[in-house]
C-alpha cells in the first residue's frame, strides 16, 4: 500500500497538464519561445538557521521568484513526499497544512492542528531535503499581529525560507478578517522575519468562503503588498482572467495553487499571464488518498490486487529514498 502511495505522487504529479512547457535547468517553467500552543523551542543539535547551507537556500529561493517565468513548487507533507519530489527534479517545496492533517487522522480545518504540530512537520521536511521550503503558516495561529509574528519567528528558527499567512479567521459566522486588520497581521509577519529573504506570503481567502468579491481580494492584495508582503495569494480564483486581473494589480510575484479542481488551464498559460509561483496545497496529499482508496476498495469489492500494478517496488522506493538520502546528509 506504501509502494502504491509512492506511485501516486508519480501519476499525480505527471497529470498536471502542461501544455507547451518547456524546463529549464533548475526546474522553471517558461513559456516555449485557530490554535494556540506553547512556544516552539528548537531542538538541541538542530542546524543554526544562519548556516551557510541555509543562506545558500535563501538566495535560491529568493532568486526563483526574480527569475522570468513561473516555477512549480510542489506541496509535500513529510519527510518520504519531500524526498520524492526533490528526487523528480522540483526547484523548491511548501508544506501542505491539509496533507499533514489528513495524514494525522484530522480533518482540514481550521484549528484542526496546533502551531507547534505545523512547525515541527515542517522541520522534519526542511531537514529532509537540500530544497527551500516555504511552509503553510495557516492563519498564524491566532488573531492579533503578534500571534502572527511568533508564528514566523518560530518558523524562521526551524530553517524554512518563507511562509504563508492567510486573512481567514476561522469562524463560520465572519470568515475573513476586517481589512485594517488583515493589512497589519501581515506588517507584523514581516517585521518579524530575521532577514528580507525569508519570503512572506500574503493569502486573500475571499474566493475559498465562498466571498466572490474580486475587487475586495485585489485591494487586500495590494495592501499586504504594501505592507511588505513578498508574494501575494489570492486561492480559488474561478479562471484566468482573474488570475491575469491580480497579476496586473500588484507588483510583487504572485502564486496559484493548482488542483483544488480540474481546470483548463496550464502551467504554460498561468506563466503567461506573468504568475511567477504555482503550488499544489493539499492535492498532491489528496491525489495519493485516492490511491489508496480505489486500491482499497479494490482489495474489500473485488478480492483483487490489480493495483499492484501500478505500484513502485519496493526496492525502487528504497533506492530512491536511499539516493536522495546520500546528497541530503
Amino acid at each position: 500500500m506504501l509502494a502504491t502511495l509512492a506511485q501516486s505522487m508519480f501519476v499525480a504529479t505527471r497529470m498536471s497538464p502542461l501544455g507547451t512547457v518547456e524546463q529549464g535547468g533548475d526546474g522553471r517553467f517558461v513559456p516555449k519561445r485557530k490554535v494556540k500552543d506553547q512556544t516552539f523551542e528548537p531542538r538541541k543539535g538542530h542546524r543554526h538557521m544562519h548556516s551557510a547551507e541555509h543562506n545558500q537556500k535563501l538566495v535560491e529561493f529568493v532568486r526563483l521568484h526574480r527569475a522570468p517565468g513561473a516555477f512549480l513548487m510542489p506541496n509535500a507533507w513529510d519527510a518520504g513526499t519531500a524526498r520524492i519530489l526533490e528526487g523528480m527534479g522540483f526547484p523548491a517545496l511548501a508544506t501542505t497544512s491539509a496533507g499533514l492533517a489528513f495524514s494525522m487522522g484530522l480533518r482540514d480545518s481550521s484549528g484542526s492542528l496546533s502551531r507547534r504540530q505545523v512547525v515541527e512537520n515542517a522541520r522534519s521536511i526542511v531537514e529532509a531535503t537540500r530544497l527551500p521550503v516555504s511552509a503553510d503558516l495557516e492563519n498564524g495561529f491566532g488573531a492579533s499581529p503578534e500571534d502572527c509574528a511568533q508564528t514566523v519567528r518560530e518558523a524562521a528558527a526551524v530553517g524554512l525560507c518563507g511562509g504563508a499567512i492567510e486573512d481567514a479567521t476561522g469562524d463560520p459566522s465572519d470568515p475573513i478578517y476586517d481589512f485594517e486588520l488583515a493589512v497589519e497581521r501581515i506588517r507584523a509577519a514581516v517585521e518579524a522575519r530575521p532577514t528580507k529573504s525569508f519570503l512572506i506570503t500574503a493569502r486573500a481567502e475571499n474566493f475559498i468562503y465562498d466571498r466572490p468579491d474580486l475587487g475586495d481580494t485585489i485591494r487586500r492584495l495590494k495592501a499586504f503588498e504594501q505592507a511588505g508582503a513578498d508574494v501575494v495569494y489570492a486561492p480559488g480564483l474561478p479562471d484566468i482572467e482573474c488570475v491575469r486581473a491580480v497579476c496586473e494589480a500588484v507588483t510583487v510575484p504572485v502564486n496559484v495553487v493548482v488542483g483544488l479542481s480540474a481546470t483548463t488551464y496550464t502551467a504554460d498559460d498561468l506563466s503567461k499571464t506573468g504568475v511567477r509561483r504555482i503550488s499544489t496545497g493539499g492535492s498532491l496529499a489528496r491525489a495519493a488518498l485516492g490511491e489508496m482508496i480505489r486500491a482499497a476498495e479494490e482489495l474489500k469489492d473485488c478480492g483483487t490486487y490489480g493495483y499492484a500494478d501500478k505500484a513502485v517496488s519496493d526496492a525502487a522506493a528504497a533506492n530512491l529514498m536511499r539516493k536522495i538520502k546520500q546528497t541530503t546528509v
